[in-house]
């Protein structure tokens, strides 16, 4: 298994606003598990985005009244569990500090905030019967993946390999280590398509649409930066 733990590209600017989403995910996930079974369950009810209920925009269970759009904003901020959430935290510390140094704090608030939109409309499309809250941040950081990828593909990754009692730390470029991740998420896609349900509970479409917003928005901002430095001489 591998395990990415560092990146060898250190940023020019403090990652103030990935060290805020980090601490709100941590705050919000405790907060919701430190009232117990059922105070968890109904959160995730209430404020997980169900796919059904944003399609027919009514809600299919007991709950107050969360407008179902509301619930592609804050189903992004929940988790299942602490390894749920420490995945996702761990990704984006790595690999966020040096896309919110390329694109600004405000723009990369911004970014990463459209991501996980875009994730879950794209999961809700893929879905459209699915009464199974979504919840996590996987969509909006597999976003900040797919920028890293374009922006940094040659940039080391420090990996732990770890099968039964082995243990290995190696480096790899970015382009390899987050190709193989998004390879790994399509398949998955398209076989949890073929047998009509989430493989393990993973909403494999909203990690490919985030990666793929992600991609297609930084290499937008590339082209506009680039005609604007033509235009500017």
């Amino acid at each position: 298994m591998f395990f990415p733990f560092k990146d060898d590209n250190p940023s020019s600017t403090f990652p103030y606003v990935t060290l805020w989403i980090i601490i709100i995910n941590t705050v919000v996930y405790f907060f919701s598990v430190l009232g117990g079974a059922y105070r968890f369950q109904s959160i995730i009810l209430n404020y997980g985005l169900i796919p059904a209920e944003l399609i027919h925009m009514q809600n299919l269970y007991i709950s107050p009244n969360v407008n179902p759009i509301f619930t592609v904003l804050t189903s992004m901020f929940l988790h299942a569990n602490l390894a749920h959430l420490v995945g996702n935290m761990w990704y984006l510390w790595i690999f966020g500090d040096n896309v919110e140094d390329f694109l600004g704090h405000f723009n990369f608030f911004i970014f990463y905030i459209a991501g996980g939109v875009a994730s879950a409309l794209i999961h809700t499309v893929f879905n459209p019967a699915s009464t199974m809250p979504v919840i996590g941040a996987s969509g909006a950081v597999s976003a900040v993946l797919g920028a890293y990828l374009l922006l940094y593909p040659n940039a080391r990754v420090y990996v732990l390999f770890f099968f039964i009692f082995i243990f290995r730390i190696f480096t790899m470029p970015a382009a390899i280590l987050i190709g193989f991740w998004i390879f790994f998420q399509i398949i998955n896609g398209i076989t949890s398509l073929s047998i009509g349900q989430h493989l393990g509970g993973v909403a494999w479409f909203a990690h490919i649409g985030g990666f793929f917003y992600g991609l297609y928005l930084i290499k937008f901002v590339l082209k506009s930066r680039m005609r604007y430095n033509r235009l500017k001489f």
